[in-house]
């Protein structure tokens, strides 16, 4: 009977992953459609609704178990992304094709997430291993001047004017009513709400059922299945030659992850922060480090090639081996 509860639990996670996925697209269509037709530019819907789109599982999973009270998964689930998309989504990304990365990327946007996820753990320390409702409000403050000068950045470099290939026929073919993108963005909430409660309810269950710990199966299931996203929109890009989407859709989610996912769960309760959690929290730090010294030392070539790729998948591993072996006992720290 249990090994049937199980494989039911199992199968709830994997629907709620399923839910997760095509209601954050669903959200994405109708969030972008509803813009468009309140003429907001293009360039803020790339900036905000389609770079969250790709994070909205993880912010569900977080949210739903901050209100849960299964606080260890809403911090794990998001350093485990962050550690994910780096290793495992670049990683597989650049073994298929070199990520060419811009100057300004390394002058700003990198440093930038090494400087939240570095912020990230010097507040749970000042904040005696919690992140609080003040920690939560300083990552939303940051979050408002990242988009702030994104969007001044992108308007300066943005050409004058662009004459639209598209005819007005076409423009009012692919034109989405409002009440359509009104349903759309009401039926993705409610699939990624409802995906999200399934993927905290079974992943209790199932590290209960195997002895694994909250913060584990936050850590490599949940941040796995939540970055799902992250990973097929950046080996699509890749595979069509669109690679600089690749890493800046990473560097992007990882910023948001820590900014706004864990900004807005800590508003609904403090999130603490384990000795473990401590430890994967320095990885997600020095993992980041590693991006981009492997950044600036490829950045006269032709970007992150198979090489960097192969180290970032084998640290993937080596961490991940590590991680689970630390939860069964097997290793001294």
């Amino acid at each position: 009977m249990e090994i049937v509860t199980l494989l039911l639990n199992i199968l709830f996670l994997v629907l709620g992953f399923a839910f997760l996925i095509k209601g954050a697209d669903i959200f994405v269509d109708g969030a972008s459609a509803i813009a468009k037709i309140l003429k907001v530019p293009a360039l803020i819907i790339g900036l905000t609704i389609v770079a969250l789109g790709t994070s909205l599982p993880e912010l569900a999973v977080s949210i739903v178990a901050a209100v849960n009270n299964s606080t260890d998964l809403s911090v794990s689930n998001v350093v485990g992304s962050n550690i994910f998309n780096i290793l495992v989504v670049l990683g597989l990304t650049s073994i298929l094709v070199p990520i060419a990365i811009e100057k300004k990327v390394l002058k700003f946007e990198l440093p930038f997430v090494l400087g939240v996820s570095t912020l990230l753990l010097i507040l749970g320390f000042i904040g005696n291993s919690e992140i609080n409702w003040i920690s939560g409000l300083i990552f939303l403050i940051l979050l408002a001047f990242y988009i702030f000068f994104l969007i001044r950045r992108t308007k300066k470099e943005e050409p004058v004017e662009q004459e639209d290939s598209k005819t007005s026929s076409e423009l009012e073919e692919n034109k989405t009513s409002p009440i359509k993108a009104i349903i759309l963005l009401v039926l993705g909430a409610g699939l990624i709400m409802f995906g999200g409660e399934c993927v905290n309810k079974t992943s209790v269950v199932i590290a209960e059922y195997f002895g694994m710990e909250e913060q584990l199966i936050g850590l490599t299931i949940v941040a796995l299945g939540t970055s799902l996203p992250e990973l097929i929109t950046s080996l699509v890009a890749a595979k069509k030659g669109e690679n600089d989407i690749a890493l800046g859709n990473v560097i992007g989610s990882n910023t948001l992850n820590i900014l706004f996912i864990l900004g807005a769960a800590s508003l609904i309760t403090p999130l603490p922060i384990s000795p473990s959690m401590t430890f994967d929290m320095v990885v997600m730090v020095l993992i980041t480090l590693v991006l981009i010294i492997m950044a600036i030392l490829t950045s006269k070539k032709k970007g992150l090639n198979k090489t960097c790729g192969f180290i970032l998948v084998s640290l993937y591993i080596i961490y991940t081996a590590y991680i689970i072996c630390r939860n069964y006992g097997v290793l001294p720290f």
